[in-house]
């Protein structure tokens, strides 16, 4: 029995897999956006985000990709790393070589965005979006990503001329404009180098195994309430309602339940993904709402002050890069303005008459003076790169913005730059990669050579991946133990199933990670055999469905399934019931399609099993098995509840007969 719903998707069109040979280079009109992905809420987001003149289609498959791009004519490509077999560099590079044309964003976990630095640099992957999803990244980047679509359109092909000379008036001012450039592709690069920091996970504790404890109310609703704020994006407000404030009554209840814990973790991560989404976007002002909101919740995360230092960095590029503009047209009582502006917290300075040259050039020199005066002040104090408009870096380099050649300025700069390495190497031995990614990122801006950036930036992921292996250890021996114990699902927050999404969220590809899903698929399948033998078939197939969830062995699952099937249908059938396909029906009422599973995308089935009564009607009607369970079950009850048969006759009178049935239901394509 197949219900069919009216909803439609996407139709992939299918294709041979691309020959292994130099694709040629095709141009698309641009018109649609494909997505390579089999996450349904990606695709939903994606539809519900773009423009109605960019149609949205998806491919399932890396194979039929350059097929869908041509018959969609596609100018976006959102590529979900978890959809491709290809490591995602190489996929992006030959995408990018064949359809030069097309803007590719990329989503996936951090450590592939690493993976992909090549790419985001030289801008063939034009955009890098982090997994979990906001509508309003996705918003960002899907607009960001049609903005460089239609700006490469309008770019005109044809060949560069020679630039004419600078003449010598004008070429100091040229120099200082460059050297903006080179900031600010510094502080781009700082912002691709957010490093994603796995959420902590407690300690594991080794205990016997125990009778489970009593359901703690309070406990459960408190979390619950935060569950759903937090699904509904109530983060930090209303005050006494939001997902922070009700996950911190939930961990002030009990000290030891993971779950309030992990879910302060996901609020500050929701928080810091939208104050990142914004900073790349330059909404400073947002970023920082969004950053100080995450501070509210933990003020002692790494990656609250990690973010809050590049918004502070951002907002003194700002601030520098308007001064050398205004000082590159000659107007230096601007410049000093400007500056002053900042370092004062907004009060403006007097100009000084421009008519007078001489007494403005003095007054640049006494700002100029006051500026490194400031700047060894800072330095005494420890005040390299931070806080945001009153460190070291920002009055020296607004000396330079003044008179970068000057001696006293030149040697000023060296100076700094030989402390802020020295600060970068400090922050290594102290075991903060942090702190020293930021002082590093700074000392490349100051100058410092590439072999000794490209050595503190070693140095720094060594020590990042000491400790994301002393994490993935401890993530590693809490499965063993719940695995060790038989607690394989349950309770959600503290079991095998947990700790294993953790280690996956946080290297998938790690041995230790792949060790522990091995052992926990076979598992699973185990205990559907068990439960096969205790002729339990719902509850084998429950431990199926696990299985198929987790990614187990897809022969080993369906062989399991069969077995399931058989040998429910044998005791069906000693027990005297038949197939529904054989009796009459008189009366169909059409199944609905569960309008969660419509919008989802899912597909599925029910088995079921019901007595026909000597008057044709539905009675004793039961579920004996559902895929996935807890979608359709409902659906089919309350239609087959309604049918009527023709009743069995035996010996000419009408007698009951127990039936069986099948519901499949199947999205429209």
């Amino acid at each position: 029995m197949t219900a069919v719903a009216s909803h439609t998707k996407a139709r992939d069109p299918a294709a041979p897999a691309t020959p292994a040979v130099a694709p040629p280079v095709l141009a698309l009109t641009g018109k649609s956006l494909l997505a390579l992905t089999q996450d349904a809420r990606l695709l939903e987001t994606l539809r519900k985000v773009s423009n109605p003149a960019h149609e949205v289609y998806a491919t399932a498959s890396e194979v039929d990709l350059a097929t869908a791009l041509l018959a969609h004519q596609a100018g976006v490509v959102v590529f979900d790393t978890a959809a491709s077999a290809t490591p995602p560099g190489n996929l992006a590079a030959r995408l990018h070589a064949q359809f030069p044309d097309v803007v590719l964003v990329v989503t996936g976990r951090a450590e592939e965005q690493a993976r992909l630095s090549s790419q985001i640099t030289d801008g063939s992957v034009h955009r890098f979006l982090h997994k979990p999803l906001s509508e309003q990244r996705v918003r960002l980047f899907v607009e960001s990503a049609w903005r460089r679509h239609a700006e490469a359109q309008a770019i005109p092909r044809r060949p560069a001329l020679a630039p004419s000379a600078p003449s010598r008036r004008r070429r100091g001012w040229q120099l200082i404009a460059a050297a903006v450039l080179v900031s600010a592709a510094a502080v781009g690069w700082l912002l691709w180098r957010t490093p994603q920091t796995p959420p902590p996970t407690p300690p594991p504790v080794t205990r016997a195994p125990a009778a489970p404890a009593a359901v703690d109310a309070a406990l459960e609703s408190l979390l619950a309430r935060a569950d759903h704020a937090l699904a509904g994006g109530d983060l930090v407000t209303p005050p006494q309602q939001s997902a922070a404030a009700l996950y911190r009554a939930a961990l002030e209840h009990n000290t030891r339940d993971p779950r309030a814990r992990n879910g302060l973790e996901q609020v500050i991560e929701r928080l810091l993904a939208d104050a990142e989404a914004q900073l790349q976007a330059r909404h400073l002002d947002e970023a920082q709402h969004l950053a100080e909101q995450a501070r509210t919740v933990n003020p002692d995360h790494p990656r609250v002050a990690f973010l809050m230092a590049q918004i502070g960095a951002q907002r003194e590029r700002a601030v520098l890069d308007k001064a050398q503009r205004t000082a590159a047209t000659g107007n230096v009582s601007g410049a000093l303005a400007v500056l002053e502006d900042a370092a004062r917290g907004g009060h403006h300075s007097t100009l000084v008459d421009q008519a007078r040259e001489q007494l403005a050039q003095k007054q640049l020199d006494e700002r100029v003076a006051e500026f490194l005066r400031r700047g060894r002040d800072a330095q005494e104090h420890g005040q390299l790169i931070e806080p945001p408009e009153q460190n070291a870096r920002f009055f020296v380099e607004s000396a330079q913005a003044l008179a970068a050649n000057a001696g006293e300025v030149r040697q000023a700069a060296a100076e700094l730059l030989t402390r802020v390495k020295e600060a970068a190497a400090a922050a290594i031995s102290a075991g903060n990669p942090n702190q020293a990614e930021l002082l590093t990122a700074a000392a490349a801006d100051l100058g410092a050579s590439p072999a000794e950036v490209a050595a503190l930036r070693t140095q720094a992921q060594k020590l990042r991946a000491a400790a994301k292996a002393a994490g993935l250890g401890q993530l590693s021996l809490a499965f063993n133990e719940r695995l060790a114990n038989g607690r394989l699902l349950e309770p959600s927050g503290d079991s095998a199933k947990f700790y294993l999404a953790q280690l996956l969220q946080a290297d998938a590809g790690d041995h230790a990670t792949q060790l522990a899903r091995t052992a926990f698929n076979a598992r699973l399948l185990e205990e559907a055999r068990t439960a096969l033998r205790a002729q339990d078939y719902a509850g084998a197939r429950r431990w199926l469905t696990e299985a198929h969830a987790a990614g187990a062995d897809a022969a080993g699952i369906s062989g399991l399934e069969a077995e399931v099937n058989a040998a429910q249908d044998e005791t069906q059938q000693a027990s005297g019931f038949v197939s529904a396909s054989t009796l009459v029906r008189t009366h169909y009422l059409a199944p609905e399609f569960p309008i969660d599973a419509r919008r989802r995308g899912i597909d599925g089935w029910v088995d079921l099993q019901f007595l026909v009564n000597t008057d044709g009607s539905v009675g004793e009607l039961t579920v004996i098995g559902a895929q996935p369970v807890g979608i359709f079950e409902q659906a089919a009850l309350d239609a087959v509840r309604r049918w009527r048969y023709q009743p069995a006759v035996r010996g000419g009178q009408p007698v009951t007969q127990r039936a069986r049935l099948r519901m499949r239901f199947a999205m429209q394509r």
